[in-house]
């Protein structure tokens, strides 16, 4: 990489880091350029240079989040979750920031729609493919992977808005190793 280039490649990482931070204190509706690129020292022009749009700054900093959780190969077992919640619980801005982008993508027309719709569809087949790495074809419960994956997303970004909410009264990583052990029992006698 050239000298040139590794500028130009740490400096968009800085204004990743910026976005990230702003858009954690305002989401993605009141996070402004102009706030991006006071943060990192440009001016909103030069800001532009590395990313045209509000929109494409915006993919930029979903992707990059996705990157820093990525695991080579896809390869997640339910331990590695444990984890990665646990990495998560280290980092509140960037957790607070993709709950905020996450939240507010739910609405129409909102240009984080696409990116979490298709996400959330690649999400809950690996997590299936977890589930069925530890438990084959049913769990304890008698859900079938696909039928239990959506439901081990959901704890795992429920827990990150109630940590966000009351850090003090939520401890995500022991709520989550709670859930697996809840995840991994027999059903009870009786039970469906």
């Amino acid at each position: 990489m050239t000298t040139r280039s590794a500028r130009t490649a740490e400096r968009r990482a800085e204004i990743l880091r910026a976005a990230l931070e702003v858009i954690a204190e305002r989401g993605y509706r009141g996070a402004s350029l102009a706030a991006v690129a006071e943060r990192v020292g440009l001016t909103q022009q030069g800001l532009l240079h590395h990313f045209p749009t509000k929109e494409a700054l915006l993919v930029a900093v979903l992707a990059e989040r996705d990157q820093w959780d990525a695991v080579p190969g896809g390869g997640w077992r339910l331990d590695l979750l444990g984890q990665l919640v646990e990495y998560n619980a280290m980092r509140p801005a960037i957790v607070q920031t993709f709950s905020a982008l996450l939240g507010e993508s739910v609405t129409e027309g909102h240009p984080a729609r696409a990116f979490f719709t298709e996400r959330y569809a690649t999400v809950r087949a690996s997590m299936a493919q977890v589930l069925r790495a530890e438990y084959g074809e049913r769990l304890p419960s008698g859900l079938t992977p696909e039928r239990a994956a959506p439901l081990l997303v959901a704890v795992m970004d429920g827990l990150q808005y109630q940590w966000l909410l009351a850090p003090e009264s939520v401890d995500m990583p022991e709520a989550f190793r709670d859930f697996l052990t809840l995840l991994g029992e027999e059903p009870s006698p009786g039970g469906n």
